[in-house]
């Protein structure tokens, strides 16, 4: 099991939001702190999606190292060509400055890029609440999970949103909360836009 820690690069982009991350991908550089093994970390972004490859992809982007990495603080070379990934980080070594601008004007992702492979809309909400009120939110997420259990539509989980996030803040602050905002909002509206 590796023990992974932000870069300095990794530090300024989550203050400074400066490479545009994808949302679930910021999420795990968040989590990312020098003292959880990468299983953990990948048990508690499961509910998103996220696995081993998105972990690779923020140690390939430079955002993160293995702990006590001695070669840790040198810049990562850019590869020759892009890699063709599902999910890249925007303004990742290769991309051009411009590209992180670029992000925030793209056309909405389709239902298939949003939703997990083989899951419904409803199934897709259903996992990402409960995988993340248990790793993110824990027991005092309890009556969350109860909610959670007893909605019969995809206007019920939106209906929970606001708990949920509420919960989250206290938890673990305004920037996992944002982030994880971000991944629910995509499962909750499939690209329409939320209506706060």
């Amino acid at each position: 099991m590796t023990i992974f820690d932000k870069t300095e690069r990794g530090r300024s982009e989550i203050t400074t939001r400066g490479q545009a991350v994808a949302p679930r991908l910021r999420t795990l550089l968040l989590l990312v702190d020098g003292k959880t093994g990468s299983d953990e970390l990948l048990r508690k972004v499961a509910g998103l999606g996220l696995g081993q490859e998105h972990l690779d992809e923020l140690l390939q982007a430079g955002l993160i190292q293995a702990s006590g990495d001695a070669g840790a603080n040198v810049p990562i070379a850019a590869p020759a060509a892009a890699p063709a990934a599902a999910a890249p980080v925007a303004g990742s070594p290769a991309a051009a400055p411009t590209a992180a601008k670029s992000v925030a004007s793209a056309a909405p992702a389709s239902p298939e890029q949003i939703l997990p492979p083989g899951q419904t809309q409803f199934e897709a909400i259903y996992h990402f609440y409960n995988d993340t009120i248990k790793s993110m939110i824990g027991l005092r997420g309890y009556g969350l999970q109860l909610r959670v259990e007893r909605a019969s539509s995809v206007q019920d989980f939106r209906e929970l949103r606001q708990a949920y996030l509420e919960a989250v803040l206290k938890a673990k602050g305004e920037e996992i909360a944002r982030s994880l905002r971000g991944r629910l909002d995509q499962l909750l509206y499939l690209g329409e836009r939320p209506q706060t």
